[in-house]
């Protein structure tokens, strides 16, 4: 029987996760006690490990990071979560996976960080790091098959950028910055937040596609929204809750996931819900927030449109220099791909680099268009 890619990987990596580990005993017995790092510190390391490996996966694969670690709760970690793309049999393919978990052992060696024994889960690898005896990091990497052109739409000679900007529902300065730009940007709203009808209502005001940014349960320590959905929930209690969010969020035309790293990959949850949304006609955007997410393939299969972000979250690192980097790279994926889905967030850093870079997109021979153009 062929082994897997995690299976190759780990053995590819026994002797480096060895060498690892031993030198980690060393190297802690001779330094002095440390002190666990404050949040801001392992955001700051998060990010690093983002751009590692990011540096080393092949085409189209994907390294994300959800920065949770708080001051006020030492138990919550920040996440990163990697997709490696590409035929797990392939020599070139194992090899990306074995440059990544070398990449992530560089930045925690730099940072002093001590690792776990990396363990299999369901959803690929596993590693956890920690700080002077506190888990600071962990990290998932997943395998997935590589794009193919068949997995492409068909090329109609126009390149078509759809970009949703989620998490509206609470300030009401970041919607009126979103209202500023001049282009077909997709608002999608958070319910039951401070001014999620406010927003909502404007946003239909000034033309502008809204969707219902419906909360799921994620996996890890976060703060999740008071009512979200999740694993076990009936058929009627999952009805009850999505037509609840659907009135406080009037008339929109489509949804997509907030969070749902544990709710999306759940089959049962996603065919509960996917028939509420068929019955109100509504389109459905899989966030992909984890990359075992079965929620685009429930929706297919349930006769619901659908669509998935298929180009990197714009700013994972909120940083003007950062989002412009990831908007020329939805701009080329777009080209290239000839329809790109993009998902960004209402900070002031990322409305200042879509200011800067949609201009660009024209010119490139991408038109920015609804989420609604986008699913088929």
């Amino acid at each position: 029987m062929p082994l897997s890619l995690l299976q190759i990987s780990a053995r590819l990596t026994c002797h480096f996760w060895l060498f690892l580990a031993l030198g980690g005993v060393f190297f802690a017995g001779c330094r002095k006690a440390e002190r666990p790092l404050r949040a801001s510190q392992i955001h700051a390391i998060t990010r690093e490990f983002v751009t590692a490996a990011g540096s080393a996966v092949p085409a189209h694969s994907d390294a994300r990071s959800d920065l949770r670690a708080s001051d006020r709760d030492p138990e919550t970690t920040d996440s990163v979560d990697i997709t490696v793309r590409g035929d797990p049999a392939d020599l070139s393919t194992r090899a990306a996976t074995t440059r990544v978990l070398q990449s992530l052992g560089g930045v925690a060696t730099r940072h002093g960080l001590t690792q776990d024994a990396p363990s299999e889960s369901r959803e690929g690898i596993l590693l956890r790091y920690r700080r002077a005896g506190v888990a600071t990091h962990t990290i998932h990497i997943h395998s997935a098959p590589e794009i193919t052109r068949q997995d492409l739409p068909e090329t109609t000679g126009h390149a078509r950028l759809a970009i949703i900007l989620d998490d509206l529902g609470n300030d009401q300065a970041a919607a009126e910055g979103i209202f500023a730009l001049p282009y077909p940007l997709t608002i999608s709203v958070l319910p039951n937040h401070a001014h999620s009808v406010e927003i909502a209502e404007e946003a239909h005001r000034r033309g502008y596609q809204v969707m219902l940014h419906l909360p799921m349960e994620s996996v890890g320590q976060g703060k999740p929204e008071s009512q979200e959905l999740r694993p076990r929930m009936s058929s009627k209690d999952v009805t009850t809750l999505v037509n609840g969010f659907l009135q406080v969020v009037p008339d929109v035309a489509g949804v997509n996931n907030h969070q749902g790293s544990q709710s999306t990959t759940d089959l049962a949850l996603m065919d509960e819900l996917m028939p509420v949304l068929r019955d109100h006609r509504l389109f459905y955007i899989d966030s992909r927030t984890t990359a075992a997410t079965v929620a685009y393939d429930a929706a297919r299969r349930a006769g619901v449109q659908s669509g998935y972000r298929n180009v990197p979250f714009l700013d994972d690192v909120v940083d003007v220099a950062a989002v412009r980097k990831q908007l020329r790279l939805a701009l080329r994926e777009a080209g290239q791909k000839n329809e790109a889905i993009a998902i960004g967030h209402p900070h002031p850093a990322t409305l200042k680099a879509l200011s800067e870079i949609l201009p660009e997109a024209q010119a490139q021979g991408v038109r920015l268009v609804p989420a609604s153009e986008l699913v088929h």
